[in-house]
Parts: structure tokens; sequence; C-alpha cells
């Protein structure tokens, strides 16, 4: 995006109008385009007029542009133009919507919420991630129960921004959707709890038969700080997928786990640099002396960021 240059002048703003009225749409998208450039709030209304222009090239630039704005009636805007007839169009609105980052501008999304397209209902729930408003809770749990999946996994996205005990039960209850999609956005919101009911269902996400379910259930596990998932993440360093094993090694270090020590070792030597690497940084993290014969061994590595994850885990135990 441009370097943003506000309005000098009316004149200005009377030029820039006056283009927008160009019989030629190539002419009124540059119009569109400088308005977006100064990011100045009296853009606004223009923008959100070229938003309905009967040229989709002119309604793509204004969605586009939006995204430099913030308020009620932006966010009503955009809105509104999830339901355009031309895709890109669409597509534009909602990614500016996820720019939003006034909270105040939430309460203008919760009508389309309701509409009967999936697209518009999933863009509107992920626009409101960030917002952080609480105001949208109630409406994002009832679409926990979407008939769409791609709706329910923005509407499981709210539920963990917000990070409300009483989403608990709904998120809960979505680790265990027929979509892998939702069970792992489900899994991931689970971040904020350290109730033994969400500990137990990271746990049944570590049995997870999607992998990357199992994933982002390993590494959820690391931000709880419980130590009650151990055993299993234990267990998850066997896992058919080095990409499980890798988010499992992390969280033992980050839970500080002496006795899974035996256990991360091993991923020291797997053929995957990747998996090496956090099993040296987890033993690293743990700093427990019974990590050094391991990392010594590792010192020689043939990947320069493996040695480099190994000398700093040794000094990081002999510090200790």
């Amino acid at each position: 995006m441009s370097v943003f240059e506000p309005f000098e002048d009316a004149a200005e703003v009377d030029d820039l109008t006056e283009r927008l009225e160009d019989s030629d749409p190539s002419v009124r998208s540059i119009a569109v385009i400088e308005l977006g450039d100064t990011a100045d709030p009296a853009a606004v209304p223009l923008l959100l007029s070229a938003l309905k222009d009967a040229a989709p090239e002119v309604r793509l630039q204004a969605a586009k542009a939006l995204e430099a704005f913030d308020g009620a009636d932006v966010a009503a805007g955009l809105a509104a133009a999830l339901a355009d007839g031309d895709a890109p169009v669409a597509e534009a609105a909602a990614v500016s919507l996820t720019e939003l980052k006034d909270p105040a501008a939430a309460p203008a999304l919760l009508p389309f919420a309701e509409s009967d397209k999936p697209f518009v209902r999933a863009a509107v729930f992920r626009g409101m991630k960030e917002l952080r408003n609480p105001v949208v809770l109630r409406t994002a749990l009832a679409a926990t129960e979407d008939t769409e999946s791609q709706v329910r996994v923005q509407a499981v996205g709210v539920i963990g921004y917000l990070k409300s005990d009483e989403a608990l039960p709904a998120l809960i209850l979505a680790t265990r959707d027929d979509a892998a999609e939702v069970r792992r956005a489900a899994v991931g919101a689970l971040a904020f709890s350290k109730s033994a009911r969400a500990t137990e269902a990271l746990m049944d996400g570590l049995d997870d038969a999607e992998w990357q379910v199992r994933e982002i259930a390993a590494e959820t596990m690391g931000k709880t700080s419980l130590a009650d998932g151990i055993d299993k993440l234990m267990a998850a360093m066997d896992d058919d997928y080095w990409q499980v094993r890798v988010q499992a090694a992390r969280s033992l270090g980050k839970l500080k786990a002496v006795r899974a020590i035996p256990i991360i070792a091993p991923a020291l030597e797997h053929s995957i640099s990747n998996l090496r690497k956090d099993a040296a940084a987890a033993l690293g993290e743990i700093a427990h002396p019974d990590g050094l014969p391991y990392l010594e061994r590792a010192a020689d590595d043939i990947d320069p960021d493996v040695r480099k994850n190994v000398r700093w885990a040794i000094g990081q135990i002999r510090a200790a």
C-alpha cells in the first residue's frame, strides 16, 4: 500500500469526487485507489459509495481500499459486499474485514452472521475475531452448530479470541465435531483454559484420527502450562507424523518434564532435521543434567541449525 497522504484541501476532495463520477471505469478505479492512499476518514463515504459502483473493477478497488479504515460503517459496508456477485470483490471484502481493529465495529457485523450464504457467515465471523467484543459471543456460540463446517471453524475462532469460560462447553463439544478443521480450531482455542475438562479434551485430541488435530493438541498443551498431560505428550513422541512429535517435544520442554528426557532424546537422531532441532531445544528448556549426554553426542550434527540448538541447550544445562 502507498504511503498515506491525507487530503490537503477541499479542492482535492472535489477533484476525486468528480473523477468517481467519470464514465470511464478505469478513471473511477484510479480515483478509488488514490482515496484509499489518503487513509483520511473523509474518504470513507466516497469509498462506501464506490463499493456499489456498476463496474466490478471499481468495487474491487473500493473493497481493497477500505482495509485501511475502521468503524461500524466500514464494517457494515464490507459485510454487505460479501454478497457481491463478482467473486473477487467478495473475496477482497472478506480480506479487508479481517483488518478491522475497533471492537465497536462488531455490532454492525452481527446482522450479517444470519446471512443465507455460508461464505458470508464465515467471512463475518473471521472479521469478528480480532475485535474481541463480547457482544458477539452468543451469536458465535450459536454458530458452532451451523450446518456448514467453514462457518463453525470461524465461529470457534471468535470464541477462542474471547477466552470466555462461558464458552468452554461449546468448545469442548466442538473438539468432537465431524469436521477435522473444526476439531483443530476448537483444540487450539482451548489454550486459555486451565480446567480439568479442557485438559481432558486436549488429551483426547492427541488420539484424534487426523494428525493435524493431534499436532495442534500437542502444541496447545504446552500453552496451558498444566502437567496433567505429560504422559500423553510423551506417548505423542512416538506419533507417526514428525510434525506431531515436534509439537510434543516443544510442549514437554515448556512443561520442563524431566522424566520425558529419555523419550525426547531419541528424536536427536531422527532423519528430519526440524525434529532434531526441536528435541535439542526441548532438552535445553528442561535444563536438567540428565539431558547432557544426549546433547553432547549430537554436537556434531550435520545441520547447522541443529548444532546451534544443541550448543544453546548445553549452555542452559550448565548454567542451571
